[in-house]
């Protein structure tokens, strides 16, 4: 695969060849693209790889693979990012392309390291798995040959002729079952998982496998193959990293957040001073409420938290007089003198705010910058509580949040999982009482964005006065969206950040 700067000249293939390059909707991914791509597709290719693969563990995560639901949710993901997932399709050769080409793109983002592998090989075997699942039956034979899979369909006459044996190895399997069921014929070194759990019936060195259980060992296969890929990968890596358009965006794309920046623009003065303890406590992130709680305790927070907090509070649309004012209280309280605050903080301040130096609009972290950048050290209140706290006192912390017991004990599952965001997702529908919130958590200023939807009816909401003993928050929000659909809402919120990446990409 080569690069280009400029646009990449399309192959002309006629319908048969477009059908040869690519017969199926899932494949292996034994050969590697040898086309020319222009340097923008790579990196488009790259980001929209990286969100169908994010998409796929949020989704294992809270809803039970292969359901009616799952299914349903990643066919729409697969369908709005544009990659291959059903056969039959018209014109399918440019969405297969895609498929393939971000694939191996991502082996060189994903090689790096031991935990990158893990995630990316789960990821890309979920992904086989529920295309298979949708494969036809009178497709599937040609898939395993094209697959270089040794898998062969009996006929009919030799199902029958074993049919007992099949059965009594097979406990899920009725005569019924099985009469409806396809059986294949492989080498028994491929079914040992199979064989361990006799749960397969052998003859003279070939097991006979059930349709239903060949899924595993296809994933079993696939996973051998893409764990050898990523490591002859990871060897030829230097080489690779060695083209300085090429290694910036390799290097940030396994920790790149692909989605909305959550900057003010419409938000801004949308709340009051005098809002902010208050949604604090109904709407905030974990995260930014341990940051508000210290603030206000404290009267001071390190640089570390100072960053993160404002860049929140910019989001959720505090101005730049704002900001002013509600540290300035803040810190004054603290004994700190007005002028040492004017002259030592104020300034980066009106950093954050693209306002000195390189005159940067800076946006609020997400999920991703906060967990995996600037841990917090002693004296620092910073970070994700669900990533840098002790097990112990974020329990303690969820009970103080009125959480059940049980719930309590599902979000510390997913803690030690190192699910931290869908952990935090787990907390935000607790305290909000829904089953579901419909969303993929992704950044802090979208919990509050969808808490306040939730908390208003689903209405955008207009600043209004704030009474004096219970705040009403009246934050500004995006257009209304159905929170009842989980990947409507986690789409909405993907539209791409390319500023980041491209910063990178053309240093």
């Amino acid at each position: 695969m080569q690069f280009s700067g400029g646009k990449r000249r399309k192959l002309k293939l006629t319908g048969d060849q477009r059908s040869a390059c690519y017969p199926h909707s899932l494949q292996f991914y034994l050969q590697p693209p040898s086309e020319n791509i222009s340097l923008i597709e790579f990196e488009n290719l790259a980001i929209d790889r990286v969100k169908l693969l994010k998409s796929v563990e949020n989704l294992g995560l809270s809803h039970l693979k292969g359901t009616e639901e799952y299914q349903s949710k990643l066919e729409a993901e697969l369908r709005k990012l544009k990659f291959s997932y059903r056969e039959n399709l018209a014109d399918e050769y440019e969405p297969r392309r895609r498929d393939h080409i971000s694939h191996f793109i991502l082996r060189l983002a994903y090689c790096q390291s031991e935990d990158l592998r893990r995630w990316f090989i789960q990821q890309e075997m979920d992904l086989l798995r529920f295309r298979f699942s949708i494969l036809p039956k009178d497709k599937i034979q040609d898939f395993l040959k094209d697959s270089h899979l040794q898998f062969e369909a009996i006929s009919d006459e030799e199902k029958k002729l074993r049919e007992q044996e099949i059965i009594a190895s097979s406990p899920s399997l009725s005569g019924a079952q099985l009469e409806m069921e396809t059986v294949y014929k492989i080498p028994f070194a491929d079914a040992l998982d199979l064989f361990r759990g006799r749960k397969v019936y052998l003859e003279v060195g070939f097991a006979y496998v059930p349709l239903r259980d060949i899924v595993a060992i296809i994933l079993n296969e696939f996973r051998a193959k893409l764990s050898k890929a990523l490591a002859l990968t990871a060897r030829s890596l230097p080489a690779v990293q060695s083209d300085e358009r090429l290694q910036p965006l390799l290097n940030h794309l396994s920790h790149s957040y692909t989605g909305q920046d959550y900057s003010t623009q419409g938000n801004v003065g949308k709340i009051s001073l005098d809002q902010i303890d208050s949604l604090s406590t109904k709407s905030f992130p974990p995260c930014m409420r341990q940051l508000h709680k210290a603030l206000r305790e404290n009267h001071h927070l390190r640089h570390g938290g100072r960053m993160q907090y404002g860049l929140f509070l910019k989001g959720i649309g505090l101005t730049l007089e704002q900001a002013l004012q509600f540290w300035k209280q803040e810190f004054i309280k603290g004994k700190m003198d007005p002028d040492k605050f004017d002259k030592g903080y104020s300034y980066n301040i009106r950093h954050s705010f693209g306002k000195e130096g390189k005159r940067t609009d800076y946006t609020p972290y997400s999920c991703l910058k906060i967990i995996l950048t600037n841990p917090p050290s002693q004296g620092d209140y910073h970070g994700c509580p669900f990533r840098h706290s002790d097990p112990e006192l974020l329990k303690q912390r969820l009970q103080s949040c009125q959480i059940s017991p049980g719930g309590i004990n599902q979000i510390l599952d997913l803690v030690k999982g190192t699910h931290y965001q869908v952990a935090c997702q787990k907390y935000f529908e607790m305290i909000h009482n829904v089953d579901d919130c419909g969303f993929s958590l992704s950044h802090p200023n979208q919990f509050f964005i969808e808490s306040q939807r939730i908390l208003n009816g689903g209405k955008d909401i207009k600043k209004e006065s704030v009474q004096p003993e219970t705040p009403q928050p009246k934050p500004s929000v995006q257009k209304t969206k159905d929170v009842s659909s989980a990947l409507d809402s986690l789409n909405s919120s993907l539209e791409v950040d390319m500023e980041e990446l491209e910063d990178y990409f053309s240093k």
